[in-house]
């Protein structure tokens, strides 16, 4: 109790501060305090009320709290003094356009939390036989790690030249390989491996395993992570799928870290405010492989450049006011009724096949502020509330708030499933859903369907196709 009273204690002062040093306009400060004093009331349910382990709503409040209310409110008393103030992408600071983003961000709150805890109490635990538990036998077991690994080795061996190329290319060069092999490689085939340390850990949860078995499953699982890590590192992947796969890690192998409403919130804010920061300094690197070896100087370099210093100012914390690029972009353009969303739900729709194919909108956004304020970057983030505003207008922000409670509810399931597979799938959703809620949803959505095919998918068909899943043996009924 006392480390929740103090997580809250720190919360609030933060944003008591924050507020009692904002000197806005009453419509504007007016607008912020709503929408915290919303988020605020969902974080005291989260942290005091909720019995359920749900990491899905730590990290929306996580989100919201830094991209939403901390991160703006800085930015808007950084501007104050200046005549003419303009964001990093040029865009200028329009105080009737984010309060109206505000209220879009509020009603957004509501509808989540409202179908959120109105759902979750008709969710009841479906008595089925499932797959991948304890009961299942440790031989089988080992038999499943071993044919995962290997199929996983033979295609990351397909994939070689794309891995190397991956890590001799500088990051600011693109790559020689289409998008299409790029989420075929990095997404689906790199994430394999993951399920096959998932399967190492339903062992080590196994009760009464013979110390042998012990010790051949460390060796196995600690060359299997080793392997993992060599697809996904810092040098190949950005932080939005770095961050997933290694809490994902620490959730399976150190829970006493996550295993609470509180304790992942202390976490997830920790993780955004210093390490993920910290590791920028890695996945924006402008130099190779080589180039780092031979000169290993280069990587303290990145620390004092570009975004890295700038902190809430930086692009990095952009959704806010990308959210009214959106509302000043639909405005201009009109609503798209839907047809934007094909982007996203038809990604793996080849351009070469469909060429009126519509742009991710964050390339809308990119291209917006390109034409109307001279930036030069076409690629930004959109959040989810933006989402639904530029397809359907402020039905389509509540269609959004609705359509992702169910989505987390249907997850949370998932994560209380005795299935090792179904929990892993649920924990990386919940941790990734602080990409699919910065945007755009485009690549939030296609990262998230590439990543499930690699961990779920995928591993569930080499265990039906080797013959294991007809064992009658590994069927049981959940308690």
């Amino acid at each position: 109790m006392f480390l929740r009273n103090l997580f809250i204690f720190i919360y609030l002062i933060i944003l008591v501060v924050l507020f009692g040093s904002y000197e806005a306009p009453w419509q504007l400060w007016s607008s912020f305090f709503l929408s915290a004093l919303l988020l605020t009331f969902i974080t005291y349910y989260h942290i005091f009320i909720e019995k359920k382990y749900s990491p899905f709503l730590s990290t929306y409040i996580v989100f919201n709290y830094l991209f939403f209310i901390v991160a703006p409110i800085i930015q808007s008393k950084n501007f104050m003094p200046l005549d003419s103030p303009v964001f990093d992408h040029k865009f200028p600071y329009k105080e009737d356009l984010f309060i109206k983003t505000n209220l879009l961000i509020s009603l957004f709150h509501i509808i989540f939390f409202l179908t959120y805890i109105g759902v979750k109490g008709y969710i009841k635990t479906i008595k089925k036989p499932v797959l991948l538990t304890k009961s299942r036998s440790t031989q089988v077991v080992f038999r499943d790690v071993f044919y995962i690994t290997v199929i996983s080795l033979i295609l990351v061996g397909i994939g070689l030249p794309f891995l190397i190329d991956e890590y001799v290319r500088h990051n600011w060069t693109p790559s020689s390989f289409s998008p299409g092999y790029q989420l075929v490689f990095k997404k689906i085939v790199f994430s394999i491996p993951i399920a096959a340390i998932v399967l190492c850990k339903l062992i080590f949860d196994k009760k009464s395993i013979s110390t042998q078995t012990w010790i051949i499953n460390c060796l196995v699982c600690g060359a299997i992570i080793f392997f993992l890590f060599i697809l996904k590192n810092p040098l190949v992947e950005k932080r939005n799928a770095l961050g997933p796969v290694y809490l994902l890690l620490i959730f399976l192998f150190y829970p006493k870290l996550v295993n609470s409403n509180l304790k992942t919130c202390l976490l997830l804010f920790v993780a955004m405010i210093i390490v993920f920061p910290l590791t920028q300094a890695l996945t924006h690197l402008q130099y190779g492989i080589t180039e780092l070896i031979e000169n290993p100087s280069l990587l303290s370099a990145v620390i004092d450049r570009g975004d890295l210093s700038k902190g809430f100012m930086s692009l990095n914390y952009d959704a806010f006011v990308n959210i009214g690029i959106a509302i000043e972009a639909t405005e201009l353009n009109g609503f798209s009724y839907g047809f934007q969303l094909l982007s996203a739900f038809l990604f793996f729709v080849p351009r070469s096949i469909w060429a009126a194919k519509p742009d991710a909108s964050g390339l809308v956004l990119g291209n917006h502020v390109i034409e109307e304020y001279g930036f030069n970057f076409a690629n930004l983030s959109n959040p989810l509330v933006s989402e639904g505003y530029m397809n359907f207008g402020i039905p389509g922000v509540a269609i959004m708030a609705f359509a992702l409670a169910l989505t987390c509810l249907f997850f949370l399931t998932w994560l209380n499933s005795n299935d090792y597979l179904k929990k892993a799938t649920a924990f990386y959703f919940a941790i990734h859903l602080l990409f699919l809620l910065r945007g755009d949803f485009t690549n939030g959505y296609s990262y998230f369907v590439g990543v499930f095919i690699g961990i779920y998918v995928i591993p569930k068909l080499i265990i039906k196709m080797t013959g294991t899943i007809l064992d009658k043996k590994v069927w049981v009924n959940t308690n």
